[in-house]
């Protein structure tokens, strides 16, 4: 029998990051943050953040500030911000099969199997799942305070092991 909790389907680092990044990004509404900050927060690659950050601005989620004192902050609302969306945005591949890209498909039953349109049926159920869900939907009240409260816990971690040694 197949195992608990369903398929192993799973999301990419580039849109799972892109979702962190823009929960964090919540949590601190109209401050400037560092990518270090927010890759120290989630012990993540901030090379790879970086180029996450970038989808997310380039669909108009987050401002990237340059220079020193520079960073990234949340611009859209948070209640504007549909899951689902993101994942569409940020995830480079969303062919749950082969045969849902035709130009590199290799595969000789494509037409008569039938298969792949209802696969791709539920990812557009998947996606319209999640865009039932907003950022906001993440954020209520003390959701963020305890996000917060968390956040800064690992900030103050490094400092406070640093003053012990």
């Amino acid at each position: 029998m197949g195992r608990a909790g369903g398929l192993p389907l799973q999301l990419s680092l580039h849109a799972d990051y892109a979702l962190r990044a823009l929960i964090y990004l919540g949590t601190r509404r109209d401050e400037v943050v560092s990518t270090r900050q927010i890759s120290d927060a989630y012990g993540i690659s901030k090379h790879h953040l970086v180029r996450v950050v970038q989808t997310l601005a380039e669909h108009g989620h987050v401002e990237l500030l340059p220079g020193r004192s520079g960073g990234v902050r949340l611009v859209r609302d948070p209640a504007e911000v549909r899951l689902g969306d993101v994942i569409r945005q940020a995830e480079p591949n969303l062919r749950l099969v082969e045969c849902f890209d035709r130009p590199t498909n290799t595969c000789p039953i494509i037409d008569d199997c039938g298969l792949r349109a209802y696969l791709n049926d539920a990812l557009q159920a998947f996606l319209a799942t999640l865009n039932t869900h907003t950022l906001a939907d993440l954020l209520t009240r003390s959701r963020r305070a305890r996000l917060a409260s968390v956040f800064l816990q690992i900030q103050r971690g490094p400092a406070a092991a640093r003053k012990k040694s």
